[in-house]
C-alpha cells in the first residue's frame, strides 16, 4: 500500500477520533475540510527580468478569528501542504484554547537563492496580494514565521501591512513574530522549543504516563535525538540539556549526523552551523552520513524539520519509547499505527509544537491592547515583596542577597510570557490525560487530542444552531 500524502494523513488521525464521537457525520465533514485556499501568481523584475512566484494562503476555518498560522518559505510548498497544514492549526488553537481558527500560507521559493533586497521586495509584493484580500488583518487573518521566514519577514510584511492601511492602528497586530522593537513580544523567537521542553516535562510529571513508556525518573540523564537544528530543534534540543539534564547523543541535519553518548554541546554546535563551518569539522561528536539516524536508540526522538520523514519504510525501525512532534506532521498515518502497535507514545505535532502559537496569542494581544504585559503591576509587585521581606527580617529571619534580588525583582514580560506558555501546555496535557480516563477506547494521546480539539469546534458550531 503506498504511502499517504500530508493531508490524507491528517485526514486519517481527524477520522479516528471522530469516530469515537457522538456528532453527526455532517457537522464532522464540517469541521474536517478546508474552507478556502487561495492562489497568487505574481511577478517581481530582479536582476533585470521579471520573475514569477507561486504563493498560497489556506483558511481551515474560520469558527473563530483572525484566522492564525504560519507562513514558510520553501520550494516543496503546494497547496496539499497548505492545507494540512490548516487544519493542524485549527486543531492546534483549539486544543490550547485559543481564541483563533487555522490558517496556513507559503511561498514556493528558495530563500537561499535570494539576497536580502531581493527577498524584501518579493516579501512586500506577497504581502500586497494578501493584503488585496484580507488575508492577512489583525483582525481577519494574521500569520506569523515558519520554515524559511523569521522575524525579518514578518517585519517586512507588517511594515507594507502598514503603508496599505494607514488607518489601522491596530495595524502591528496583522503579524506575529516581529522584532520585539517593533512590536514582537520577549520569548517568542524560543516559544515553540520552550513548548517542546515545556510539555516533555509535563510528561515526566505522572509516573503512569512514565511507566507506560518504560521510563522512571526524570529528564535527567535521558537520552535524545534530535532531528533539525533549526529554530525549533536549537532551542528544544538546548533547553532539554541545559536546563533538565537531558542528554543530546544525536544531532541529524542535512549534511550530516552529530553522535555523542557524552552528550553533544548544542550551543556549541549551533555556534559552529552558524559560522558556515562544515558540520564535519565539528569537533564535539563524531560526525557520518548516516541516513538511518532517526533509527538510533534512544529514550526520547524529537523530530524537529519536517513533515512525513517516519514513514512506514522506516517506522519498525525506530528505536525509542517517547517521540515528541516538534515539526508538523513528521509522522505519517501509517508509521503512527506501527509505533501504536510496537508501544511507542508520540506526544503528538499539535499539543508537543503549539508553543509557537501561544506566544503569538500573547503578542496578538499586547498589539490589540498597546500596551506591554507587566507594565502596570511590576512595580506594584516589587513594593509588596519588598514589603514582606523587611517584616520578616524584623522578625529575625535572615536572606541571602541572591534570594532578596529574585523575589523582590516583579515579573517581566519574558516571565510572564513563559509562565503563561508553561501554564497553557500542562492544561491542555491534563485535558487530554482526563479525556483518556474518560475514554480508554482513545487508546494514545493522539487520539484523545484531537477528540478534545475537534469537541471544542463541535460545540462552537453547535451553539450557532448548527
Amino acid at each position: 500500500m503506498s504511502e499517504l500524502n500530508f493531508s490524507q494523513s491528517v485526514d486519517v488521525m481527524f477520522n479516528r477520533a471522530g469516530s469515537y464521537m457522538d456528532i453527526s457525520p455532517k457537522l464532522l465533514e464540517k469541521i474536517r475540510v478546508c474552507n478556502a485556499t487561495y492562489t497568487v501568481r505574481f511577478g517581481v523584475k530582479l536582476r533585470g527580468e521579471v520573475h514569477s512566484f507561486t504563493g498560497y494562503r489556506a483558511v481551515h476555518s474560520e469558527h473563530k478569528e483572525p484566522v492564525k498560522g504560519g507562513i514558510r518559505y520553501a520550494m516543496s510548498v503546494n497547496q496539499d501542504e497548505v492545507e494540512a497544514l490548516a487544519a493542524l492549526m485549527t486543531y492546534k488553537t483549539a486544543l490550547v484554547d485559543l481564541p483563533f481558527g487555522g490558517s496556513k500560507g507559503g511561498l514556493c521559493i528558495d530563500p537561499n537563492q535570494w539576497d536580502a533586497t531581493e527577498l524584501e521586495r518579493i516579501t512586500r509584493r506577497f504581502t500586497f496580494e494578501l493584503s488585496k484580500r484580507d488575508l492577512i488583518h489583525p483582525s481577519q487573518n494574521v500569520p506569523a514565521p515558519d520554515m524559511g521566514t523569521g522575524e525579518r519577514e514578518m517585519a517586512w510584511m507588517m511594515d507594507e501591512y502598514r503603508r496599505l492601511n494607514r488607518t489601522n492602528i491596530d495595524a502591528a497586530a496583522c503579524v506575529t513574530g516581529k522584532p520585539v522593537h517593533l512590536g514582537g513580544i520577549n520569548g517568542r523567537t524560543e516559544a515553540t522549543g520552550r513548548g517542546v521542553q515545556y510539555v516533555t516535562q509535563e510528561f515526566f510529571r505522572h509516573p503512569e504516563d512514565k511507566k507506560q513508556a518504560g521510563m522512571r525518573g526524570d529528564l535527567d540523564g535521558k537520552k535524545i535525538v534530535v532531528q533539525g537544528l533549526g529554530n525549533v530543534g536549537y532551542h528544544a534540543a538546548k533547553f532539554l540539556s541545559e536546563e533538565d539534564g537531558a542528554k543530546i547523543i544525536t544531532v541529524i541535519e542535512r549534511d550530516g549526523v552529530i553522535r555523542n553518548e557524552k552528550g553533544i554541546n548544542i550551543q556549541a554546535l549551533k555556534d559552529h552551523m552558524n559560522a558556515g563551518k562544515p558540520l564535519s569539522e565539528f569537533d564535539g561528536g563524531s560526525f557520518s552520513e548516516d541516513l538511518d539516524a532517526l533509527c538510533d536508540k534512544c529514550d526520547i526522538l524529537i523530530p524537529a524539520a519536517m513533515e512525513g520523514v517516519i514513514n512506514k519504510n522506516n517506522a519498525h525501525n525506530i528505536k525509542t519509547k517517547l517521540i515528541v512532534e516538534a515539526a508538523n506532521g513528521p509522522v505519517t498515518a501509517m508509521a503512527d499505527k506501527v509505533l501504536r502497535d510496537k508501544g511507542v507514545i508520540i506526544i503528538p505535532d499539535m499539543l508537543a509544537n503549539a508553543g509557537g502559537v501561544v506566544v503569538s496569542y500573547f503578542e496578538w494581544v499586547k498589539n490589540v491592547n498597546h500596551i506591554r504585559f507587566g507594565r502596570l503591576q511590576r512595580r506594584r509587585e516589587e513594593s509588596k515583596a519588598s514589603l514582606l521581606l523587611e517584616q520578616l527580617k524584623k522578625s529575625g529571619v535572615k536572606f541571602g542577597t541572591n534570594f532578596k534580588k529574585e523575589y523582590i525583582e516583579g515579573a517581566d514580560e519574558i516571565d510572564l510570557v513563559r509562565a503563561g506558555l508553561d501554564d497553557t501546555m500542562r492544561l491542555a496535557y491534563a485535558n487530554i490525560r482526563e479525556q483518556l480516563n474518560e475514554k480508554p477506547e482513545l487508546e494514545d494521546i493522539r487520539t484523545a487530542a484531537f477528540y478534545v480539539a475537534i469537541s471544542d469546534i463541535a460545540l462552537h458550531y453547535q451553539s450557532l444552531g448548527l
